[in-house]
């Protein structure tokens, strides 16, 4: 599916499900997805989006790792920092038809532009190259945004 470039803006960045996970796991394998949010919260002028999606996605799988009131904690401070885009039918109809192979990137994908997000990290680069006028990078390059 081809969009048009004027569709989209260059403060938007979206942020897929898998750095907000590495980013918030506590883990320091994954200190460079903690870095780029970090850096992501630091922008001026950028309006930050993810999904409800990504919510539930990194509730899931926090359920069994972390207690309720530190999962409450890190859910609180995404609604703070980010603008959470909801997803209808009309959204999963439009990600169904997608030519990507990944159903829920397409999802990923589809509310993004619903935004007019023109940039989406990801640790995921090999599915989202797939999908036009969009910038991918991922976590570790994130300052080539520049502030």
């Amino acid at each position: 599916m081809t969009h048009k470039a004027s569709n989209i803006n260059p403060n938007h960045i979206f942020v897929d499900t898998n750095v907000l996970v590495g980013g918030y796991s506590g883990d320091a394998r994954f200190q460079k997805d903690a870095d780029c949010l970090h850096y992501l919260y630091s922008l001026t002028g950028k309006r930050l989006y993810i999904s409800s999606l990504s919510v539930a996605q990194l509730i899931s799988m926090f359920q069994k790792k972390k207690k309720n009131d530190e999962i409450v904690r890190i859910v609180r401070e995404l609604q703070h920092r980010f603008n959470i885009i909801d997803f209808v039918a009309r959204d999963i109809d439009a990600a169904l038809i997608e030519t990507n192979g990944d159903i829920e990137d397409n999802v990923q994908y589809v509310l993004a532009r619903k935004q007019k997000c023109s940039i989406v990290i990801t640790n995921n680069f090999k599915d989202y190259r797939l999908f036009f006028n969009l910038r991918v990078i991922k976590p570790e390059r994130v300052r080539s945004i520049p502030q």
